[in-house]
């Protein structure tokens, strides 16, 4: 590929090749999220390893290409073009599969700088043999997928993209169509559920064969295997999903545990065997808007005491699974019901929060969404992963 792709009279499209063009790439997103309104500056240090080949497990099954936009001299917009072999290796009704690149990471000023973003993307990933793009997706399914369509009127919680609304038409007026919408969930987590899900629960707490627990870090690598495992067996016939590696769940242990409080997080049991889970993360978005995303020189001593007794407003639930076997029974709602009801009460009890997020969930994953249905949560932001053939 040549050093620059150009796309009209002014813009140009360079590839980022080093270190230093990784910063900038970092820095530009950056510098494109700060005039949001209720954008929440992230911790700098962690965007740059998402995007170090050397850092980030991704690359260890991926290869990426960034590329920064610039008009007169100055950086307009970015966008990554990237592959996963674990992503091309699944079922393609999964909605992956054979000539499936992606796209991520994309900012830019107009609709002319993102229609040359877009199209230096799929060039480079048609180059590499792709048929079909994929976006965004920043950089793994796992991190940050969609663009948020809807929800722009409030901050996000933690690990959640926050996106301009007009992106969605420049999308779409490169050629892309919706493949997949992605929902989170909101609800008053200051109040107990429904009468009817108490009573799921309550039947739940009299069969002696089920024991919902909480995670115990002192069994910290134990626990994180046993999560996904769950995990990538629960989600294994899921649109989009590509398995987790072993560096991944290592490096996500890693990452995860200080945010980890042992009263938020379950791990239910059928006669002594773990078989689903739920995870909670308190929003440590609080936090970082305090800090503007940057840990020093005074933001570390910040983050440290809020870790200690965090008193978020919000709480997240990112991820829970049930194992496939139980798939569509009433066990598994019932499981699901007693982990969330023992985390509201604790989430609110212990933590002080009032406002609890559930999400990502797929639009049509009948499952979920009914369990959100049945716990009186609302719809409060929608995530647009986009496609298109390169054929």
């Amino acid at each position: 590929m040549p050093d620059a792709i150009t796309s009209g009279d002014e813009i140009g499209i360079e590839p980022v090749t080093d270190k230093r063009g990784r910063v900038a790439f970092v820095d530009l997103g950056r510098a494109f999220s700060a005039r949001l309104e209720h954008w929440v500056p992230q911790l700098r240090s962690e965007q740059l390893e998402l995007v170090d080949p050397a850092k980030n497990p991704f690359f260890g099954h991926g290869r990426a290409q960034f590329f920064i936009a610039h008009r007169g001299g100055k950086p307009v917009g970015r966008i990554s073009a990237h592959i996963d072999e674990l992503a091309l290796a699944m079922p393609a009704e999964q909605g992956f599969g054979p000539g499936t690149g992606f796209f991520g990471y994309f900012d830019a000023e107009d609709e002319r700088v993102a229609s040359a973003l877009l199209a230096a993307a799929e060039a480079w990933l048609a180059g590499q043999g792709m048929t079909r793009a994929l976006g965004p997706i920043s950089l793994s399914i796992w991190e940050e997928p969609g663009l948020l369509v809807k929800g722009q009127d409030h901050a996000p919680m933690i690990m959640m993209g926050h996106h301009p609304a007009h992106y969605a038409g420049w999308i779409e007026a490169a050629g892309f169509s919706t493949a997949k919408r992605l929902f989170t969930y909101e609800l008053d987590i200051s109040h107990d559920f429904p009468p009817l899900v108490q009573r799921i629960v309550q039947s739940g707490q009299r069969n002696a064969r089920i024991n919902v627990r909480r995670v115990d870090k002192s069994r910290w690598d134990s626990e994180v295997e046993i999560v996904l495992s769950i995990l990538n067996d629960a989600w294994s016939d899921n649109w989009g999903f590509v398995p987790f590696t072993p560096e991944e769940v290592a490096y996500a242990g890693k990452k995860l545990r200080p945010i980890i409080f042992e009263e938020l997080n379950m791990i239910a049991e059928v006669e002594g065997r773990p078989v689903a889970f739920m995870l909670t993360f308190p929003d440590v978005n609080d936090a970082l808007s305090q800090i503007k995303g940057k840990l020093f020189p005074f933001g570390w001593f910040h983050m440290l005491r809020w870790l200690k007794q965090p008193r978020p407003r919000g709480m997240r639930v990112p991820l829970m699974g049930v194992l496939k076997e139980l798939h569509n029974s009433r066990l598994a709602s019932q499981l699901a019901f007693m982990m969330i009801s023992k985390i509201r009460e604790e989430a609110h009890g212990k933590f002080g929060a009032t406002r609890g997020e559930i999400g990502w969930i797929l639009e049509d994953n009948q499952g979920m969404v009914a369990i959100a249905d049945t716990i009186e949560s609302t719809i409060n932001r929608e995530y647009v992963i986009y496609e298109k053939d390169l054929g």
